[in-house]
C-alpha cells in the first residue's frame, strides 16, 4: 500500500508543480474551485506572518475592546489611539480582510473574529507573548541549528537550573501569569469533558498560581483541592486560592526530583507533559502512579500531535514553539498512552472534547 501510495504522491506532485497543468486546472470550471482554493492556501502561508502582526497591532492597540460598545469610524479611533488616520485605515482594512473588524456604513464594527477574540481574555495575553517567539523565528533554520531560542527561553530559565526549587518569585512571575491567563478556557473544557463528582481529592500537579484548581473548586464544592509546584509559584497560588483556603492545601517541590504526596484520587497534569523531554515524562509519569491509590486516575490535558504528522496546532505551531522554549515536544495520544502504561496504568481512554485541534484530555487508570 505504501509502494502505491507513494507513487500517486509522485505522479501527484508532477502535475501540480507543472504551470500548464496550474494554468489548465485554473481554468477547466470543475477544477476552478479546487486550484482557487489552493493558490488562497498557498498565498496564506507565505502571508502568514503579515496577517499575525495585523492582529498583533490590533490587541496592542485595544481596537477589539474600543469598538465592543458599538462600530467607531476610523477617524475617531485614529483621534483615540493617537495615531495617523491614513495609517489606522490601512490597519482597519487589513483587519476586516481577515474577519477581525467589519465595515458598516463608513465605520468599523467588530467581525467575527474579533468578537471571537474578546470571548478568551487570555488569548490576547498570548498574542502579545508572541513577539517573544516570533523573534526566534525570525530565522528558523538558525533556530532549528542551535535547538533553542534565544529570546521565548527566557520565560522560564528556572526550569532549565540545576536546582529550579530554588527560583525566585520574580524569576516564574512571567510564565505563570501567561499560563494563569491562557488557562480559563481550557479549564472549562477539560471540567465539561470529564465530571468529576466521583472524586474526593483532586491534585493538579504543576498547578501554577492555581487558575485550573479555582475553576474546578468552583464547579465541584465537594472536592478537596491540592497544589504541587515550585515554591515561589506555591506562593503566588496562596493568593490566588485564598477564596477557597479552607479547602486547598499546597505542596512544594519539583515534580521532576521530588515524590508527588499521595491520598489524591485524581491527580491532573494541564499543559504539562509537553514541556518536557521523555525522560521528564517517564519520571513525572512514575510518580504519578506511585502517589495514586488503587482506583485512582491521572488526567492529562495538552495541545497532542497528530498521529499522522498533520496536526496544525501541535505539529507546527507547538513543534516550533518548543524549539524556541528549549526543551518539551507535541506528543500524539498514543504516544502519551504508551508512557502511561510504561509507567504502570492499566486502561487509557481519550475523551471527547470540544475542541480537539487546540485540545486534548487524557484519563488513565490505575
Amino acid at each position: 500500500m505504501s509502494g502505491w501510495r507513494g507513487r500517486w504522491v509522485q505522479w501527484r506532485n508532477a502535475r501540480l508543480s507543472d504551470p500548464r497543468f496550474q494554468r489548465f486546472a485554473a481554468d477547466f470550471p470543475l477544477t476552478r474551485p479546487i486550484a482557487r482554493g489552493r493558490t488562497r492556501g498557498l498565498f496564506d502561508l507565505v502571508a502568514g506572518f503579515v496577517y499575525s502582526q495585523v492582529l498583533a497591532a490590533c490587541v496592542r492597540l485595544d481596537i477589539f475592546n474600543l469598538l465592543k460598545a458599538g462600530p467607531c469610524s476610523a477617524d475617531d479611533l485614529a483621534a483615540k489611539l493617537d495615531m495617523p488616520p491614513e495609517q489606522l485605515s490601512r490597519l482597519l482594512r487589513a483587519a476586516a480582510a481577515l474577519d477581525l473588524v467589519e465595515p458598516i456604513g463608513g465605520q468599523y464594527a467588530l467581525g467575527p473574529q474579533g468578537a471571537a477574540l474578546l470571548g478568551n481574555a487570555g488569548l490576547g495575553e498570548m498574542i502579545r507573548h508572541h513577539d517573544s517567539l516570533y523573534a526566534d523565528m525570525q530565522d528558523p533554520v538558525g533556530l532549528m541549528r542551535r535547538g533553542r531560542g534565544e529570546h521565548l527561553a527566557q520565560y522560564w530559565p528556572y526550569a532549565t537550573s540545576g536546582d529550579p526549587a530554588k527560583a525566585s518569585e520574580d524569576a516564574v512571575a512571567a510564565y505563570s501569569a501567561l499560563m494563569a491567563a491562557t488557562q480559563p478556557a481550557v479549564a472549562a473544557d477539560v471540567l465539561d469533558a470529564y465530571p468529576m463528582r466521583r472524586h474526593r481529592t483532586v491534585m493538579d500537579v504543576g498547578g501554577g498560581e492555581g487558575a485550573f484548581l479555582s475553576a474546578v473548586g468552583a464547579r465541584w464544592p465537594h472536592l478537596n483541592l491540592r497544589l504541587f509546584d515550585l515554591p515561589a509559584v506555591v506562593q503566588r497560588a496562596r493568593k490566588v486560592l485564598q477564596p477557597l483556603a479552607s479547602r486547598a492545601t499546597f505542596h512544594e517541590g519539583s515534580f521532576l526530583t521530588d515524590p508527588l504526596p499521595s491520598g489524591a484520587d485524581l491527580i491532573t497534569l494541564i499543559r504539562i507533559l509537553h514541556d518536557h523531554d521523555d525522560d521528564g515524562v517517564t519520571q513525572l509519569l512514575a510518580s504519578a502512579r506511585a502517589a495514586l491509590a488503587p482506583g485512582g486516575k491521572l488526567l492529562i490535558a495538552e495541545p497532542m500531535s497528530a498521529a499522522s504528522g498533520r496536526g496544525r496546532v501541535g505539529d507546527a505551531y507547538f513543534g516550533f514553539y518548543l524549539l524556541a522554549m528549549g526543551r518539551g515536544e507535541a506528543r500524539s495520544p498514543e504516544e502519551i498512552g504508551g508512557f502511561a502504561k510504561r509507567a504502570g496504568f492499566g486502561r487509557v481512554r481519550l475523551l471527547r472534547v470540544r475542541t480537539p485541534s487546540l485540545l486534548r484530555v487524557l484519563v488513565a487508570e490505575t
